[in-house]
């Protein structure tokens, strides 16, 4: 019985320490796993890494290295892990298949936020949806339109589609035409129009509007009519722009321009003259 007793109480002792070192070394392996993560931290934001991509770079990597000690510990104590580690295979693949979508717009988010063809308050047109951008995520990318709708985009879908950004640079060209009628110089009509552009608001001097012969009609000549704008001010010069064609053309006396029907007889079709 005291023999029985001795092997007891040496199994417990066995125990008790092995349940400690387990303990030691858990206690061990979290504080590598901080450090590690801390190391990647500051290795990422001297890199210059978007903070929100970092946290999720930080959560993943802290699951991952949990799983990976809290199996190194069993295995420490003997239990068999192997069945355990398919256990987590299949849940993962799992997980990964029923999640596919959602985690190929999580790569393409973190794609996007590394890479930054774009960013909040650019005007773009991606995945088909034009407007300015106001959040970028690691899932989604919220747009608004002119027309004040807002619509949300899986990252996947604007990754693997052609991205205009309007803001990336200074300025952008408004293209508008003016047809002229028969008879009328295109030459007056483009000294008149060039230093009249230059009175719209937010139309830029550098570089100078473009007013060109862009083509000849049945109509008459057709001007090319091209200022620039920063793209915040895009749709108002647009618009004015249409405004004073049609305003300098009136002013100007110019004759309305006319489509000649070919059939024999039928008579000459008058149109309103101005931006076409």
């Amino acid at each position: 019985m005291e023999m029985d007793w001795a092997t007891v109480s040496a199994m417990i002792t066995a125990a008790a320490l092995q349940i400690a070192a387990g303990f030691v070394l858990y206690m061990i392996g979290r504080w590598l796993i901080g450090f590690a993560i801390g190391v990647l931290g500051k290795v990422l934001t001297a890199r210059n890494f978007d903070s929100t991509l970092q946290r999720y770079i930080a959560s993943i990597l802290s699951v991952v290295l949990n799983i990976i000690l809290v199996v190194a510990i069993l295995g420490y104590f003997g239990i068999e892990t192997t069945s355990f580690a398919a256990l987590l295979a299949g849940v993962g693949l799992a997980v990964g298949a029923a999640w596919s979508g959602l985690l190929s717009n999580f790569a393409a988010g973190a794609f996007l936020i590394i890479f930054r063809p774009y960013k909040v308050g650019d005007y773009v047109v991606g995945g088909g949806i034009e407007g300015t951008v106001t959040e970028v995520g690691l899932f989604n990318t919220v747009i608004t339109s002119p027309d004040n709708v807002q619509t949300i985009i899986g990252n996947s879908a604007i990754l693997g589609d052609v991205v205009k950004n309007f803001s990336a640079h200074d300025y952008r060209r408004v293209d508008r035409t003016a047809q002229l009628a028969f008879g009328v110089d295109p030459l007056e009509a483009i000294e008149r129009l060039k230093p009249a552009l230059a009175s719209i608001p937010n139309v830029l001097d550098l570089p100078p509007p473009d007013v060109e012969i862009l083509d000849f009609n049945e109509r008459g000549t057709v001007l090319a009519v091209r200022p620039y704008c920063h793209t915040d001010h895009y749709w108002q010069v647009y618009f004015d722009t249409n405004k004073l064609i049609a305003r300098t053309f009136g002013e100007a006396g110019y004759e309305p321009p006319y489509v000649v029907e070919q059939q024999k007889g039928a008579m000459a079709q008058p149109l309103q003259a101005g931006a076409a």
